[in-house]
Parts: structure tokens; C-alpha cells; sequence
């Protein structure tokens, strides 16, 4: 019966992808020859696995809510799935696993990773798929166990490397079509430059009406 075995050792932002997308170096160690293997992967943090200062406490407070009630909320974000084709090893094979990200803020483990100030990001890569491997009267096929995984404490900037080159200076959020509608008109009849003028201006008049209350 074949075993493996899977572990991380490093990742890095993907220069030439299309999207913001990072890559995982895994190393796959099995206890006899595989011809290939379909090979899924789903990726979670573990917030409980970092100490958070004041700053990103604060950042986080609607994903989690005060600090005091961490004990029962602070639990895994489910960040992305990835899935590839493992090509034939004998006893141990690199590969690269790339995962695409999103800044979209709708989504929670993107809301975290973009809170956080440095340091690193605890991940748990958990792993499922099918292999196929090499036996006498020819293959044998055999699905990866669901309690195979491997912990990874990824630097913080290699995240924040990727959003920068393809968001440089800024972040992105979603809006309604009608939110956006109200907002470029507001834009237009201020003559604002663009939509940080925009934001700051509507922060501005709201700052403005909780003093007078």
C-alpha cells in the first residue's frame, strides 16, 4: 500500500501570471514508484497560530470582534483551492503549486492578509486527489488519504510582493451598480479627480454631520 508524505518549503510571487497568483514549492514523498497523480489542495490560515498587535486587532475586529472573544471566533479561514497534475517519481518529487489571490474584500482571508503588518501567516495545506501507481500487472490506483497535510508559516510580504505589482498603491473593493452610479455622479458634480478625492470628500461630510449631532 503506498503512503506519502507532503511538506512546503517555500513560496514565492509569480512574476509572469496574468492574476495575482503566489507559488508553493511541495515536496511529495511516497513509499513506492507513482506514474501520476491528480492532486488537490485546499489552502487555510490559522489566525490561531499568530500573536496580532493592537494595530491588526483593530483591522480584524469585524471578522472576529473583540479580542477578549477570540477563544470562540478566531477560527481557520478557508483562503483557496488549487488542483494539479503530479507527473511520475520514484521515491520523492518537487513540484510547484500555484495559487491565485484576491483583494477582493468581500472575501474574509483576503480582508485578513491585508490587516496584517508583517511577520508570518500560519497555513495548513490539506491535500486529496487520486494516485496512480506503478505495480507489476501494471497500475494501481489509490486515493490520497483526507488526513494528509502539511503546516507552513508563509512571510507576509510575499503576499503583500504580488498584490503590490499588480495593484501598486492602492486595494480594491466591490460596489453595487447603483452604489457606483451615486458615487460617480457625486464625483462629477464636485469636479473631483478621482474616486480617492471622492471617498475622502464623503468621509469628510459625514465627519462633519456626527459633530453637529
Amino acid at each position: 500500500m503506498i503512503d506519502l508524505c507532503f511538506s512546503v518549503l517555500g513560496a514565492r510571487p509569480d512574476p509572469q501570471a496574468a492574476t495575482p497568483t503566489l507559488v508553493f514549492r511541495v515536496r511529495i514523498q511516497a513509499t513506492m514508484p507513482v506514474h501520476a497523480m491528480l492532486l488537490h489542495c485546499q489552502l487555510q490560515i490559522e489566525p490561531r497560530r499568530r500573536h496580532h498587535v493592537h494595530a491588526e486587532q483593530e483591522r480584524v475586529f469585524d471578522l472576529f470582534g473583540e479580542p477578549s472573544r477570540w477563544s470562540d471566533t478566531l477560527r481557520p479561514l478557508t483562503w483557496t483551492r488549487s488542483s494539479l497534475t503530479v507527473p511520475a517519481f520514484d521515491e520523492s518529487v518537487d513540484i510547484e503549486l500555484a495559487v491565485a489571490c484576491t483583494y477582493d474584500f468581500d472575501v474574509a482571508a483576503a480582508k485578513y492578509l491585508h490587516a496584517l503588518e508583517g511577520g508570518e501567516l500560519p497555513l495548513r495545506f490539506l491535500f486529496s486527489g487520486t494516485v496512480f501507481a506503478k505495480a507489476e500487472n501494471g497500475f494501481r490506483v489509490a486515493q490520497v488519504p483526507w488526513d494528509k497535510e502539511a503546516l507552513y508559516r508563509m512571510p507576509v510580504a510575499a503576499w503583500r510582493e504580488v498584490m503590490e505589482a499588480h495593484f501598486p498603491g492602492s486595494a480594491w473593493i466591490r460596489l453595487r451598480r447603483e452604489s457606483l452610479n451615486r458615487l460617480q455622479l457625486f464625483r462629477a458634480q464636485r469636479g473631483l479627480l478621482n474616486w480617492d478625492e471622492a471617498i475622502e470628500a464623503l468621509m469628510g461630510e459625514s465627519r462633519e454631520e456626527a459633530a453637529v449631532q
